[in-house]
């Protein structure tokens, strides 16, 4: 991308990772990226980055940084934490069930 187009994103550090070409291709590369997270991530640990990412939109990121550490340790303590875990070891796809 020229500098020139680089110059005129104006984002918080780490909110702009990709630019598009037109909204087309925003569009396609944004359900790409979707598809991705729904194939790969655990269900449970989706939802609370979602929780997370609204509520330090609607209250700000100390209410989002506040909430993290329960959220966290509930995450750990589920079925799908550890199927990760074992996945890994075993170096196998995880297969998560959102418990």
């Amino acid at each position: 991308m020229p500098q020139a187009q680089l110059d005129k994103v104006h984002a918080p550090a780490g909110q702009v990772q990709e630019v598009a070409d037109d909204g087309t291709a925003a569009l396609s590369r944004a359900r790409n990226i979707a598809q991705t997270i729904a194939e790969r991530a655990a269900p449970l640990a989706v939802q609370a980055t979602l929780a997370s990412a609204q509520l330090a939109r609607a209250q700000g990121d100390g209410a989002a940084i506040e909430r993290l550490r329960p959220d966290v340790a509930a995450l750990f303590a589920t079925a799908d934490a550890a199927e990760g875990v074992q996945s890994f070891i075993e170096r196998r796809k995880a297969q998560f069930q959102g418990r």
